[in-house]
């Protein structure tokens, strides 16, 4: 098996330490997390080492990394740190799940984490270190950038085209052949139907409260 080193030991780390020892050929030996949010030297019972030394105790020429880290500053710190270990030397590992749903002809490319039931059709395309959670549909031809996370149950529709480091909320929809522009944030919920300038924001409103208590409704 491929020895592998996690960056992040965060809620993200250790879903990812989970699903890279379950389901994938990488065998996860140790985390690492910049010096000055190391808050423990372990995690799931493996050793927790400063950034500034992995290269020294773990060295690129025998070790793989994965980059797990969330959206954080529109992906931009998921973005420097993968960028600060490929300075380094380190190939990348990625994780497609054994429940996601490929095509032949599909690339996956470095440090992305696609997660169970996603569907990828026929032409679909996913750049550098992105993020797929669970349960989406990317539509025949759609291209979806470097750096991009998408949350759960997105409809990306066919020729769909999805700039670099953009955030797409939970059950998101996206109309065919629209482009959205780099560094967008699409909402959870949202409906986009034209075409997206780059850094755009899109939310839609959400559910309001009832004026009447759960207490009183006979029916339920």
């Amino acid at each position: 098996m491929k020895a592998l080193v996690i960056f992040g030991a965060g809620d993200i780390g250790q879903l990812a330490h989970f699903y890279f020892t379950h389901d994938s050929d990488y065998r996860v030996v140790a985390f690492t997390v910049d010096r000055d949010h190391l808050r423990s030297e372990a995690c799931c019972g493996l050793p927790v080492v400063p950034f500034d030394e992995i290269a020294t105790r773990f060295p690129p020429s025998e070790f793989a990394m994965f980059i797990a880290v969330s959206y954080a500053r529109l992906n931009a710190v998921r973005q420097e740190k993968y960028l600060a270990a490929k300075a380094l030397g380190y190939r990348f590992a990625s994780y497609l799940s054994s429940r996601a749903t490929t095509w032949p002809g599909f690339v996956l490319r470095e440090n992305c984490f696609i997660l169970e039931d996603n569907t990828l059709q026929p032409f679909a395309t996913v750049g550098d270190n992105v993020t797929l959670w669970s349960g989406n549909h990317i539509g025949h031809h759609a291209r979806i950038g470097d750096h991009c996370f998408l949350a759960s149950h997105i409809v990306v529709s066919g020729g769909v085209e999805i700039g670099e480091r953009c955030f797409v909320g939970v059950n998101a929809t996206i109309r065919d052949h629209v482009r959205v522009g780099a560094r967008c944030v699409i909402g959870a919920g949202a409906l986009i139907l034209a075409d997206v300038e780059p850094e755009g924001v899109f939310a839609s409103e959400g559910t309001k409260r009832s004026k009447v208590p759960s207490s009183r409704l006979r029916r339920i």
